[in-house]
């Protein structure tokens, strides 16, 4: 892979830093798949680390899982940059034909629709450089058994991407948490390579986006598997629950959004199938958790009024550890599309519009940021606050 200079491909924008660290035991990013809508998430990032809120655990799903890893495998001074040069790498077919809004300006959004699909079709085509190519033979030609019988695309440019940008001893080294989400094939169980757990390498990253039957299935120490995403698009429920529980500043960064208009034809019925899919209900996965929070305040009220002689029944060792009181901060970044984006937007590898994404997700971010409540430990009864631009921004 020939990884060239990115120079002004993504604009500087100082935000300004926040002067002292969040009141919180952890700053987590969340990154969900998405494919080629992966490229907000970096906007995100780029935001938060112009702010200085750089975050002790990334875990991610799918294109998430390859955001995190070159957050969390580089150090902080280059992360940018790696996430730029990744970027302008998978996009660099995308950008070099005549696109119908260039000689047709008044074709408004229905000729950059014209221009996603063309794009997207290329995609599907020759595949997106650093990233994944189509196979020589169809996979329907190829001998029963063979992981080339099984996906239509060859990512083995993906590691060869990873190894080039991402510093795999820095990830196990344990500086920043890491977790990836992958399907095991043979069971159906989402598990999550951890670096609390796991050795970490390219493999466990691109599990996590081996999304089927695109990609093939990635084995690991004797077993397959596939993108998380087959089950859940979003590491929150892994990161909130895992032990020990920590007061976290989670910004949770999705792609796809569950809100959307009744669709008119069948070509915005697939693509409102595939937002509802893959959004993993994020606000219904929220409103459990602060549901959840509410239970744990509740029980440590009452555990808290019994008398001495029951705190050692086996009942209270049982339900103690469930009763802290860890505080959390839930920001969501839920990427909103243009209207000519279609069904196809999450493999429309374009450099105009990976740049767009980006700078979404840049701005949001900056948006999100102006709210000073989004620092600030929450004070309610179930120590929860949930914030979400499209709902609680003014601007």
């Amino acid at each position: 892979m020939n990884v060239h200079a990115t120079e002004g491909l993504i604009p500087s924008r100082r935000v300004g830093s926040v002067d002292d660290r969040p009141p919180f035991e952890c700053v987590a990013l969340l990154l969900q798949g998405g494919g080629a809508l992966g490229a907000y998430q970096a906007g995100v990032y780029e935001a938060l680390a112009e702010a200085d809120l750089h975050p002790d655990w990334v875990a991610g799903i799918s294109i998430g899982a390859i955001n995190a890893a070159l957050i969390a495998g580089n150090p902080p001074e280059t992360r940018l940059e790696k996430l730029k040069l990744f970027w302008d790498c998978v996009t660099a077919g995308g950008g070099s034909w005549p696109a119908p809004e260039d000689f047709w300006p008044s074709g408004g959004d229905f000729a950059r629709g014209v221009a996603n699909q063309l794009s997207s079709a290329v995609a599907a085509a020759f595949g997106a450089p650093a990233f994944f190519a189509p196979r020589l033979l169809s996979p329907w030609l190829r001998p029963s058994g063979t992981l080339d019988a099984t996906s239509y695309y060859d990512t083995s440019a993906l590691r060869r991407t990873l190894e080039s940008l991402v510093d795999f001893d820095r990830i196990n080294s344990g500086e920043t948490r890491f977790s990836v989400g992958a399907v095991n094939v043979a069971t159906g169980n989402l598990v999550y390579f951890d670096n609390r757990t796991h050795v970490i390498g390219p493999e466990h990253v691109m599990a996590s986006g081996a999304l089927p039957p695109g990609f093939p299935a990635v084995e690991i120490e004797g077993e397959h598997y596939w993108d998380g995403g087959l089950v859940s698009n979003t590491p929150l429920q892994w990161v909130v629950e895992c032990e020990p529980r920590q007061d976290t500043l989670a910004f949770q960064v999705d792609l796809w959004n569950a809100r959307g208009a009744f669709p008119r034809d069948m070509a915005e019925v697939f693509t409102r199938v595939k937002e509802i899919q893959y959004s993993s209900r994020t606000r219904a996965n929220s409103d459990r958790f602060r549901a959840t929070q509410k239970l744990r305040n509740a029980l440590a009220d009452l555990l808290a009024k019994l008398p001495e002689d029951l705190r050692d029944a086996p009942e209270h060792q049982l339900l103690a550890p469930e009763a802290d009181r860890k505080v959390y901060n839930l920001i969501q970044l839920i990427y909103r599309p243009r209207s000519y984006e279609g069904g196809s937007k999450d493999y429309e590898f374009s450099r105009r519009s990976m740049e767009e994404h980006w700078s979404a997700g840049f701005f949001d971010t900056l948006r999100t940021l102006r709210h000073p409540e989004v620092l600030q430990r929450p004070r309610n009864a179930e120590g929860l606050f949930i914030f979400d631009l499209a709902v609680h921004g003014r601007e």
